[in-house]
């Protein structure tokens, strides 16, 4: 459940937002996949994504490939001491592993590529 959670944000982050009107981008199906074609004319497999609610067809533009500058776990740290508890944060937790994305570092960034355990991870925010 946490990589389908963790998709859905990635694709809805990076490349653009869903829009209740008309779409600007364009989606495209073939061999049993759905595709959306970003305005910078790059298609995105978002198949999965479609199988877990998302409308592509509601889809506003896209942003493009390297839109955002992502933070990654060179900036994460294991010292939280002098961190606010008022502090807003995004967890993630695999069940025996967590970590904490700071919302106000994460607002400068969009979204941190990192790893929980082994596995590669996105945080969108």
């Amino acid at each position: 459940m946490l990589k389908k959670i963790l998709l859905f944000c990635v694709i809805t982050g990076i490349i653009g937002c869903v829009k209740s009107e008309h779409a600007n981008s364009r989606v495209v199906r073939e061999a049993g996949k759905t595709y959306i074609v970003d305005r910078t004319g790059e298609r995105w497999d978002v198949t999965q994504a479609e199988s877990l609610g998302f409308k592509p067809e509601k889809f506003q533009y896209g942003l493009g490939r390297d839109a955002f500058t992502p933070l990654d776990d060179t900036d994460l740290v294991d010292d939280y001491r002098g961190i606010s508890k008022d502090l807003r944060i995004i967890g993630v937790d695999d069940g025996s592993q967590s970590q904490a994305y700071s919302v106000p570092r994460l607002s400068f960034h969009e979204i941190s590529n990192s790893t929980l355990g082994s596995e590669p991870i996105a945080v969108g925010y």
